[in-house]
């Protein structure tokens, strides 16, 4: 539909006018005019980007000699563009639709005019033209026609108002228009241009009006006349002509105010659309939001999350989507993976409603509306580049494996449980048995072996392949593009978008480690407690042994140099993990210490792991999370050391990266363990307590609900079993992440076995990250302990201790790694070098077996070396 009029800016002064329309004023107009020249390119590039949904811009390129720039203005969202006879030809090659492109008339006769556009079904502009000329010409050219642009080299209202009674589009400069209705001497009324074409059919001369938001739902019917529609624009608010009482203030009494956003015409002119920002309870005067009734779908939606953003309950689902970006994070992700999964009309119907629901959610958790996101969608449809539209390397890759083990019918060997997902409500059955929060339990007597270690395997989200194939894309990335690849993927995974540099370097500011001093206290003396132990793991002096007389050997220990410390994120804040991988480094005297955290969504660091990393002397905090910061820590960037060792756990994407980076020979970085979700296993006999045995059990569930717990208990009764079930459902029930802990419940299992020994052949064949000894006599059980990441000896030794303050290192291999690794320790940090040192005593005495091993291994040169010294053939 066309505009009414075009306002002509200056691009470089339109913001800051000395007289007529301001930007604000502008934007009720809607339309603007501006001429684009090869220096102010870059200006009308940055003014597209910045007016998306507030102007429909027209732009005079004519002056550019590069079609390419051109193009790229239409890209960014104008309009049309107003183009020389060459430029028309170079734009259509293109395959330049000719609804965006107006063509500049070039001659000042009719003749001159009607062969320039011969050939074309084009817009066409009429510079500086003579009124008369163009009032016989769209006479002549009658209704069906192109749009006709009209610039005036002295505008005045009565040659504006004729052009556009006769169906021309006048191009008048910005600051020769005014919003007032009586604008003064040479400037032109705004709502006489706007209303110069409105017809009423009415008696009394009124125009009908349809109210609507800027999504376009109707609010309700009014009337306006030329004096309401001059006022709506002077006071930049929802006035109207009431049928009695004259002008009408909408919301002066009743405080449900509306601002302004445009004013336009219907395409036959009879009837204005007011485009609002309703205030208050609603448009209607029965407190509703349209005159029609409720919002609707999306509307209503947005509005629900707006009000419960303000007034949810501290601790409530919809409070923690607000306030845990990697819970609404992971949400999202769950239900566009459901969606895609979806099949049936109504199923996806179904998970549509509920990714949009997530979606929004994040929007209006950071102050995006609905209107923005689809002013976004306008200024996409009309971009004229075409991209060749494939997936980034890392969900193209995902997206393959989904669909080659979906159409192969059964799960890969890799994929022996999935992990269940957070509840989704009450009625989710995820974790629940009967109506209570339990686990499935197995009495071993009467099961067999196989299926006993079946029940054992630990959930799995994703395949090996799985994983690989999306880390590796990652990975390569930053190992070629450095910094830009470590920012790309913060904004992309972290939503930080305001950062401009991926590490934060020490000495870190004050500011940014303000802590309540109990916090403080608590990091200090969780920082000295691990501190002696890791220091009482010391070797005392090197190791020097006389092997034969004159052949010394020994064995020293040297720190490694580098280390890139892994600090997750996800949805706890985990200064203990900085502490436990950062002090040990500190003790063996590593000589450069990076940690590597993913940041808040304000790109911030939580202040307590800036404390953490202060204490332990790190050089830097690297801000990025996942695969994107192993391979910073791996490769070095720009700004980011290389590291020779990475330290520390994660999700299956952290301990994949760690795997793919330590098996590159030019990377020259080790990895400390494979480190998975986080589990637990309690050994319980009768004499265990069902309160600490259940709250033990939950301290891990809660972590993720990938982690897996398991009680084995020892010769209990059903009473015995029934009272850690009862505890362990209550105390459920009253924790925060209660959904997280359903999650984790789902795939977690209590074994009930005879004895003792029993229960620890399973729990060495299983090798916990974290074992739990409440059972009697629990120090003697230790000698029965052979696959462990850390034994909790007694019923007053909770994981949590270990997790914080005793001294021992949480940093432990899980997902049954435990048999063939040890978790952190002094050792981590410490390589050991060994040296010989032989008298030419030693070297007779052990120089006739190097020889004939060197000969039976036809190493002729290593037999020589020997030979030579001793001088003998």
């Amino acid at each position: 539909m066309a505009p009414p009029l075009l306002a002509a800016i200056d691009l470089l002064t339109y913001t800051q006018p000395t007289h007529g329309l301001n930007p604000q004023q502008l934007s009720y107009i809607g339309n603007v005019f501006a001429r684009v020249t090869p220096e102010t390119v870059d200006q009308a590039l940055t003014h597209l980007q910045h007016s998306v949904g507030r102007y429909t811009n027209y732009l005079a390129v004519t002056s550019l000699e590069s079609i390419d720039d051109v193009v790229s203005l239409l890209d960014a969202g104008a309009a049309k563009v107003f183009v020389a006879r060459p430029q028309l030809s170079q734009l259509l090659e293109k395959n330049i639709s000719e609804d965006r492109i107006v063509l500049c008339l070039p001659g000042s006769t009719r003749e001159e005019n009607i062969e320039a556009i011969a050939g074309t079904h084009v817009d066409v502009y009429s510079h500086h033209a003579d009124v008369e000329l163009v009032e016989a010409w769209l006479k002549e050219y009658g209704t069906e026609r192109p749009e006709v642009f009209v610039s005036f080299a002295n505008p005045t209202l009565e040659d504006a108002v004729k052009i556009a009674k006769m169906g021309g589009i006048p191009i008048i400069p910005a600051q020769a228009l005014k919003v007032d209705a009586e604008p003064g001497p040479g400037l032109l009324s705004v709502a006489k241009l706007l209303m110069a074409n409105a017809t009423s059919d009415r008696p009394d001369g009124l125009f009908t009006t349809l109210v609507t938001d800027e999504r376009g739902i109707a609010l309700g019917l009014v009337y306006s006349s030329e004096e309401s529609v001059a006022k709506s624009l002077e006071t930049g608010r929802g006035v109207y002509q009431s049928r009695k009482r004259g002008l009408w203030y909408k919301g002066e009494s009743s405080g449900d105010v509306q601002e302004l956003v445009s004013v336009s015409l219907d395409c036959d002119s009879d009837c204005l659309q007011f485009v609002v920002r309703q205030k208050g309870r609603g448009f209607c005067h029965l407190a509703t939001p349209t005159c029609f009734g409720q919002y609707r779908g999306l509307s209503k939606l947005q509005k629900t999350l707006q009000s419960r953003k303000e007034s949810a309950p501290a601790g409530s689902y919809t409070a923690r989507l607000f306030n845990d970006s990697q819970l609404l994070r992971a949400k999202i992700l769950e239900e566009a993976t459901e969606l895609c999964d979806a099949n049936t009309k109504e199923e996806i119907a179904f998970e549509a409603a509920d990714l949009l629901y997530f979606a929004l959610t994040k929007c209006v958790s950071a102050g995006v509306s609905l209107e923005d996101v689809e002013r976004n969608l306008d200024a996409k449809s009309i971009k004229v580049k075409r991209r060749q539209g494939d997936a980034k390397p890392a969900f193209a890759a995902q997206a393959a494996a989904a669909t080659n083990g979906a159409s192969s019918g059964t799960a890969t060997k890799e994929e022996v449980k999935e992990a269940a997902s957070i509840p989704k409500s009450k009625d989710d059955p995820t974790g629940v048995k009967n109506g209570r929060i339990a686990m499935r339990r197995i009495i071993t007597s009467q099961e067999t072996p196989q299926k006993i270690q079946a029940a054992l395997q630990r959930p799995s989200q994703r395949s090996s392949e799985k994983i690989f194939g999306i880390c590796n894309p990652i990975i390569e990335a930053v190992k070629t593009r450095g910094d830009a690849a470590v920012l790309e993927y913060t904004h992309k995974f972290e939503k930080a978008t305001s950062l401009t540099s991926p590490v934060l370097k020490a000495p870190f500011p004050e500011h940014l480690m303000q802590l309540a001093p109990e916090t403080a206290s608590a990091i200090d003396v969780s920082f000295e407690n691990i501190r002696k132990f890791h220091a009482a793991q010391k070797e005392e002096k090197p190791l020097v042994v006389e092997t034969m007389p004159g052949v010394v050997c020994s064995r020293f220990s040297r720190p490694i140099e580098r280390v890139g410390l892994y600090v997750p994120g996800g949805t706890a804040v985990l200064p203990s993990s900085a502490l436990m991988l950062g002090v040990p480094a500190l003790v063996a005297g590593c000589k450069k210490i990076v940690l590597a955290t993913p940041p808040r969504s304000d790109g911030s660091v939580t202040p307590e792991i800036v404390y953490a990393a202060h204490k332990v002397g790190a050089e830097a905090i690297v801000l990025a999370g996942g695969a994107q910061a192993v391979a910073a820590l791996a490769y070095g960037t720009e700004s980011i050391s290389k590291v020779d060792k990475i330290l520390g756990p994660g999700n299956q994407f952290v301990t994949a990266a760690k795997m793919i980076v330590s098996n590159d020979t030019n990377a020259g970085v080790s990895m400390d363990m494979p480190a998975g979700p986080s589990e637990v296993l309690v050994v319980a006999d009768a004499s265990a307590n069902p309160k600490f045995v259940a709250s033990d059990l939950l301290s891990q569930a809660e972590h993720g609900v990938d982690s897996q717990v398991i009680c084995i208990a020892v010769g209990l009764n059903e009473q015995q079993l029934a009272a850690i079930e009862d505890e362990l459902h209550e105390q459920a029930n009253s924790l925060p992440r209660v959904d997280i802990v359903r999650g984790a419940i789902e795939h977690s299992l209590t074994l009930v076995v005879e004895n003792i020994q029993e229960a620890m052949e399973l729990s060495n064949d299983y090798a916990p990250e974290h074992l739990i000894l409440q059972v009697q006599d629990a120090e003697k059980v230790v000698d029965l302990v052979e696959n462990a990441g850390s034994v909790f000896i007694g019923q007053w030794t909770p994981e949590s201790v270990g997790d914080y303050s005793a001294g021992v290192n949480h940093s432990l291999p899980t997902f049954g790694y435990a048999k063939q690794y040890s978790g952190v320790n002094l050792g981590s940090y410490i390589k050991h070098i060994t040296s010989a040192n032989l008298t030419y005593e030693g070297l007779q005495n052990v120089g006739t077996a190097v020889m004939e091993l060197a000969r039976v291994e036809q190493l002729e040169a290593h037999r020589r070396a020997v030979s030579l010294r001793l001088g003998v053939a």
